[in-house]
């Protein structure tokens, strides 16, 4: 006899399931069992997404309404966790606009688009590509209102940022990971560097060389974003006993540049040594003497 799948009685749902959330959904993603419960560690997970997904709801509420509706790209999607959540909770009821997730790996592309389709979510695109690559798709439109990108790792943080400057998002939502490559242009030039300021001695021992590299990573991120018009907030996404890489960037563009922002970018940059990153990172910087 074949046996029968369990049905979750709505009513026995737990509290922080919110009305009209895609039970199907929450299964997927592995956040209910399969009789509509929630543990201990699936519980503090919805916490974290319904907390980032305040950020994201802001935003979007901020947006000019138009006719098609909002826009959000979604960098280095994978699961497409993320895209899928605001889907449910935002963009199914507001009947329009459309969700970009863009992924490198095929495998979850192809499922991210069954599932889409078996949860009937129509206005949601899925492309595989890389986060550099999607500047030249053909697939996404001239401006996108939302960029996103969480645990985007190393330099895929910058796509996004690159992404987003073409693009001319009116909010970027960024949370970095895996900083490594100022990390390794600062271990080129220690033994120089180490010579020439005692400030060096910041990233003298490799585990300072990795923190350092990080943290001024975010920082020049936060100046260029500034510097092309952007008012920054930079927080914590959730608490520290959660997860390490938790700072989270927001952008709001204002279309005021600062000039300032960007002079104190290639100041930080000659006074690190890492002045050849200037050009391939920033690359619409306004590159006047400082």
């Amino acid at each position: 006899m074949k046996k029968k799948s369990p049905t979750v009685d709505s009513q026995a749902l737990p509290p922080e399931v919110r009305p009209g959330q895609s039970l199907e959904l929450l299964k997927q993603l592995h956040i209910l069992t399969r009789e509509g419960k929630l543990n201990q560690d699936s519980r503090r997970k919805l916490k974290q997404v319904y907390h980032l997904f305040q950020f994201i709801e802001k935003l979007l509420l901020e947006l000019p309404a138009s006719g098609a509706g909002p826009t959000l790209a979604d960098h280095g999607a994978g699961k497409s966790y993320l895209g899928f959540i605001v889907y449910d909770l935002f963009f199914k009821a507001l009947g329009q606009g459309t969700i970009y997730g863009i992924e490198t790996r095929s495998e979850l592309v192809e499922s991210s688009r069954q599932l889409a389709e078996r949860l009937g979510f129509e206005r949601m695109r899925f492309l595989n590509v890389s986060v550099a690559e999607s500047t030249q798709s053909a697939e996404l439109p001239e401006q996108i209102d939302v960029v996103t990108a969480l645990h985007a790792c190393d330099t895929a943080t910058d796509d996004a940022i690159a992404f987003g400057l073409q693009k001319k998002a009116r909010y970027m939502v960024l949370v970095p990971c895996c900083q490594a490559e100022l990390a390794r242009a600062l271990n080129q030039n220690k033994a120089l560097n180490l010579q020439r300021t005692p400030l060096a001695e910041l990233w003298r021992h490799p585990l300072h060389t990795r923190e350092v590299g990080s943290q001024l990573t975010n920082v020049l991120r936060c100046l260029y974003l500034e510097s092309q018009g952007y008012a920054i907030t930079v927080t914590e996404l959730v608490g520290w006993e959660h997860s390490m890489k938790n700072e989270l960037i927001l952008a709001k563009y204002t279309g005021q540049k600062k000039r300032s922002s960007g002079e104190r970018l290639q100041t930080l940059l000659k006074e690190f040594g890492v002045e050849t990153l200037l050009t391939q990172r920033y690359p619409a910087l306004d590159l006047s003497p400082v």
